[in-house]
């Protein structure tokens, strides 16, 4: 079969045999931490194992580390979770949420590239796309797969955990995913100040998608990004948001559209400003 190593479609997922494919639910609402297994327990695509945005995709006990609202798992944690799913190399594995891909999903695409796992796709529309489509869902947990065996590491290239190395120079350009107005610094929901880091430019994730919460084409992602980006390269792209989840979108829609290399500054800008000392910017 033909490998997907960023977005898939309803019909394709449905058409991979199943046991040559891995799905993992990643639906998560920030407000309400449990919904996402709740709605998982409820109804999933068949055969889907779960994953937790803070208990599996993140490491909360290490956030007092200045490593930002979600630091991400210790490499032997990621290593028992995929084991425990029963992942192996020849697999392809789908993530998805319950639409956009903007929180767990694409984070989770992203945790296994850095891994160095490239047959990692993300459910375009996510479960809104699989209901659409009329195709089967099921309820409760699934059956068990037999373990595997598992030990993958870090790429440390492909990711930024140093506050020190920003803002830009050798880092890169830093992109700011989250939305204009907590760019801007006008409001800040989450974290202790709002504003961004200097020198960091902004492009909010859900411009990614088009009307229908789909991504859009790859030459109209490209076009846009470029717009932003204007003459820095792809692979001088540092990408960032709140907690270094939505940033994951912003990387995500890159590859799509061809704009390969860029990296991401795990902590982003909740680790930023775990030092008061650290410069803001507003504006």
């Amino acid at each position: 079969m033909t490998l997907k190593t960023t977005l898939i479609e309803a019909a394709e997922l449905a058409a991979l045999p199943s046991q040559d494919v891995l799905v993992v639910d990643c639906r998560f609402d920030l407000a309400d931490p449990g919904k996402g297994h709740r709605d998982y327990l409820d109804g999933h695509i068949p055969g889907a194992v779960f994953a937790s945005l803070d208990h599996d995709l993140s490491d909360l006990s290490r956030e007092s580390e200045g490593l930002g609202r979600h630091p991400l798992p210790l490499e032997p944690a990621f290593n028992m979770l995929l084991s425990r799913w029963g992942w192996h190399a020849a697999m392809q594995v789908v993530s998805y949420d319950a639409g956009s891909g903007a929180l767990a999903a694409a984070r989770l695409w992203w945790l296994l590239r850095l891994v160095g796992v490239r047959q990692v796709a993300v459910l375009d529309g996510g479960y809104a796309a699989w209901l659409a489509a009329g195709l089967p869902t099921e309820s409760g947990a699934p059956v068990a797969r037999p373990a595997s065996r598992v030990s993958l590491h870090y790429d440390a290239n492909q990711v930024l955990v140093d506050h020190a190395a920003l803002p830009g120079g050798a880092s890169g350009q830093l992109l700011d995913a989250r939305a204009a107005p907590r760019y801007r610094g006008d409001v800040e929901p989450l974290d202790r100040v709002g504003g961004h880091v200097p020198g960091a430019l902004n492009r909010p994730f859900a411009d990614n998608l088009g009307g229908d919460g789909r991504f859009k084409s790859p030459a109209r992602l490209r076009e846009e990004f470029l717009a932003v980006l204007g003459s820095i390269a792809p692979s001088d792209v540092v990408h960032m948001c709140g907690s270094g989840v939505t940033a994951c979108h912003n990387l995500l829609a890159m590859e799509h559209a061809g704009l390969h290399g860029s990296r991401l500054y795990a902590p982003s800008w909740s680790g930023w400003v775990s030092d008061p000392a650290r410069p803001v910017a507003k504006g």
